[in-house]
């Protein structure tokens, strides 16, 4: 059973039972479309570089987001199995008979995109209508109570929260783009002056999930890890805290950077040497932040956002501090939600994205398994996440030279240490 009376977003798509999922397949769906619009109106050719590794074509993006939906519900002879079910069973005719061929991620390479014969637009959204509708009747056959099972619900929870991911993507595209997004819920927060810092004694931590409702595959299984004494940062770094760091020349110091944030930065900037976060410029009457296609001045409150992991690390050893690992970060938000504030960033740590022992991958494959590569975990959520994604447990993972990515970090240190 699952308990009607959560309230959390998070919680409730991740244990709510048929009728919550039902309210937030159609929430979701509704700001996907309002965001494909928002970008239609300004690109109304739909068109991105196609040199940008990041990005999707918008149409591409919109077309996968209802076959994805289809094809683990709809088209999945065993999506009553949830987690354990056989992906490799044959699948159910699509509503468009092209549709493998069209978006299917893990066939279609990334470059192809671009050039693939897509439905318009409008072609694309009434599809996207029949898949939800198709979606909810499914639903609907499960009861509108809570009575369904994790198993039941696995794969509805799995294409919502998917969905969710590339309404965020888009989000951050338009800032790479120079789109306007004037929804006021995606918007970044001004945070306070720092609160000190958080103290967490030696402890046994489990790491992970465990327990009822849905899990990712990574965030499996939960075990245990010792961890040391720390005092970890309550907030994330602000523009007040990193730019000191630039004023510094903490840039061209070879000595705060890694070789491969070297490599990176040599890569970037004018002079093949990169001086300033991305979306910031230095005028003489102060910082300035390019957003929604302008340049305006920057609140130094904000959190520090756009940041390669490079960028992260080489402040840290300019302070004399660190970043987290992925189980001191989870330790704090767990533990201390009282007093450890998140989900203004998506934050760096110091934990490779690697399998938990004992791992065992979901039907999704491609999920997980093929980016255990060590690139940097992140933990936390950003301004741009819907709150459905936001859970402290949850595992992101981009590579370390991302800067497109809504991603900041907080410090730690053992204890005792200054800030």
């Amino acid at each position: 059973m699952h308990d009607a009376s959560l309230t959390s977003p998070g919680e409730s798509a991740r244990r709510g039972g048929a009728g919550a999922l039902a309210a937030a397949l159609q929430d979701s769906r509704r700001d996907t479309l309002a965001t494909f619009d928002a970008i239609r109106r300004q690109l109304p050719a739909l068109s991105v570089p196609t040199e940008r590794a990041g990005l999707n074509p918008p149409l591409w993006e919109l077309g996968h987001i209802g076959w994805f939906q289809e094809f683990w519900l709809a088209r999945n002879p065993a999506r009553a199995a949830g987690a354990a079910a056989d992906p490799a069973l044959p699948r159910g005719r699509p509503l468009r008979a092209d549709a493998d061929r069209l978006y299917d991620s893990s066939a279609v390479p990334h470059a192809t995109r671009w050039h693939l014969p897509l439905p318009d637009a409008d072609a694309t959204r009434h599809d996207l209508a029949q898949q939800l509708d198709t979606s909810l009747a499914l639903l609907r056959e499960l009861g509108d109570g809570s009575a369904a099972s994790d198993d039941a619900l696995y794969f509805f929870r799995l294409a919502l929260l998917h969905e969710d991911m590339h309404h965020e993507a888009w989000l951050y595209m338009a800032q790479a783009l120079d789109l306007v997004i004037d929804d006021p819920r995606w918007q970044p927060r001004a945070l306070p002056a720092p609160p000190p810092a958080i103290v967490l004694p030696p402890a046994t931590w489990t790491l992970g999930r465990r327990g009822p409702g849905f899990a990712f595959d990574n965030e499996r299984p939960a075990h245990d890890v010792s961890l040391p004494g720390t005092e970890i940062d309550a907030q994330v770094v602000r523009w007040a805290e990193f730019l000191p760091f630039v004023d510094a020349g903490g840039y061209a110091d070879d000595a705060l950077w890694s070789v491969a944030g070297r490599q990176w930065r040599a890569t970037l900037g004018a002079g093949g040497t990169k001086q300033a976060p991305r979306y910031l410029q230095r005028e003489a009457a102060g910082w300035q932040q390019r957003r929604g296609g302008r340049w305006q001045a920057l609140d130094l409150a904000l959190p520090a956002c756009h940041l390669s992991c490079h960028e992260a690390e080489a402040w840290c050893r300019w302070a004399g501090r660190r970043l987290p690992t992925e189980a001191e970060w989870e330790q704090a938000a767990v533990s201390r939600p009282d007093a450890f504030r998140w989900g203004d960033v998506w934050e760096w740590t110091a934990s490779p994205f690697v399998p938990f022992p004992g791992f065992e991958p979901h039907p999704y494959r491609d999920y997980s398994a093929p980016w255990f590569d060590g690139r940097p975990v992140l933990r936390g959520a950003s301004q741009l996440t819907q709150p459905r994604l936001r859970d402290a447990r949850y595992r992101n993972f981009f590579p370390p030279d991302r800067n497109d990515v809504p991603a900041g970090f907080r410090t730690c240190a053992a204890r005792g240490a200054s800030a």
